[in-house]
């Protein structure tokens, strides 16, 4: 009992002497601020307390630990990582160590004391241990949280300073260039589809931010996306999602315009339907004729501004040889017949054409993006649209 009150009296003088022990050994220990060295000294205090009623009776021993580190500052585990709270435990352990025994009665409880010591301090690892995964449980609840939030600010058109501090708390570069891709859930359990994303993501070097909103997965894959290595990477993304099309919006300089690729994106995903052999991911801005056909307005002002006005605006002879050639099914020596002029003529016409519009009408998916277009062109002309 004596030496039971004499650990007891001493928990002040250990504590410091804990405390005094990790700001000689550890240099990081010395520059934190003064109310977060005063938390440790009161863990370090509770645990002195934990250990003389742990002695008392060790059956307590596990909630007496997790007492002691639930009784800390919240905001503790933000100044002190894992790695350092382990070198403290240990630290403070070796003063418990070399002090502890001394209060002790006689050899017999001195020889108790330090094998306490040793099983008491199995039980703090355990606890601190506990303590930083839960904390790290609840960081990741919450960056889960945020990155949907930051997702639906993109797919909503929010270009406010939150989303992009927002973003920049998950770790994106805001400078960084954007591409936004749609489709299904590989799954519908949450963490299925997470672990998928992010295996891919992380297959190809790229961060994401990724949200499931309803039936729809929407992924923000960063960096560019537009040559033949760029699409690779595309693909290899889509493979993250479930069954059906894939749709890509433009790729966009930041963050800050991702809310115009995923307007395309889903547009795109709302309108492949009509286009079956669509390959997988497919742009949104290769779907132009069936956005255009679906209403979406910034489909046909892409298809004027990008075919219809370049063909009207280079003369009439090559918008005029372009439509016939589509109306005489891409058939040459008919198309010059009818324009009166050599096929030659004709060939130079459509390669001019190709040029502007980067469309060549001897393919047959070129074909109908210039049908739809120079359609879209004479119905916006008729509404005094253009």
């Amino acid at each position: 009992m004596e030496t039971l009150d004499a650990v007891e009296r001493a928990s002040g003088k250990l504590a410091a002497a804990a405390v005094a022990a990790m700001d000689e050994q550890f240099a990081w220990f010395g520059r934190m601020p003064a109310d977060q060295r005063a938390s440790v000294l009161l863990v370090a205090q509770n645990g002195v307390a934990g250990f003389t009623a742990w002695l008392k009776d060790p059956r307590e021993a596990l909630r007496l630990t997790t007492d002691t580190f639930r009784g800390a500052p919240r905001d503790l585990s933000r100044w002190i990582s894992l790695r350092q709270t382990v070198e403290m435990v240990r630290v403070s352990l070796q003063v418990f160590e070399d002090l502890v025994p001394d209060l002790a009665e006689n050899d017999a409880e001195r020889a108790v004391l330090s094998e306490a010591v040793l099983r008491y301090g199995r039980e703090v690892a355990f606890a601190s241990a506990m303590s930083y995964a839960s904390a790290a449980e609840a960081r990741g609840a919450w960056d889960a949280r945020l990155e949907a939030l930051v997702v639906d600010g993109i797919v909503r058109g929010d270009a406010e300073e939150s989303l992009l501090s927002r973003a920049a708390a998950l770790g994106w570069d805001p400078a960084s260039e954007a591409t936004v891709l749609v489709g299904n859930p590989p799954s519908d359990d949450p963490p299925t589809v997470l672990y998928e994303v992010r295996s891919r993501a992380a297959r190809v070097g790229r961060p994401v931010l990724l949200g499931v909103q309803g039936s729809r997965l929407v992924v923000v894959l960063a960096g560019p996306a537009e040559d033949a290595v760029d699409l690779e990477v595309l693909a290899k993304m889509a493979a993250a999602f479930g069954d059906g099309a894939v749709v890509a919006g433009p790729t966009v300089s930041s963050i800050a315009e991702a809310h115009r690729s995923s307007a395309d994106a889903l547009s795109g995903l709302r309108a492949v339907v009509a286009w079956p052999e669509a390959p997988r991911p497919v742009r949104s801005a290769d779907l132009l004729p069936e956005r255009a056909l679906a209403g979406d307005p910034e489909a046909e002002w892409q298809l004027i501004e990008g075919v219809a006005k370049p063909l009207e605006e280079a003369g009439g002879a090559l918008q005029e040889t372009v439509e016939a050639y589509l109306a005489t099914g891409g058939v040459l020596e008919t198309c010059a017949r009818q324009l009166f002029v050599h096929p030659n003529t004709v060939r130079y016409r459509l390669r001019k054409a190709a040029e502007l519009t980067g469309r060549n009408a001897g393919d047959p998916r070129d074909a109908l993006v210039l049908r739809v277009a120079l359609a879209v062109g004479r119905l916006s002309r008729s509404r005094g649209l253009w």
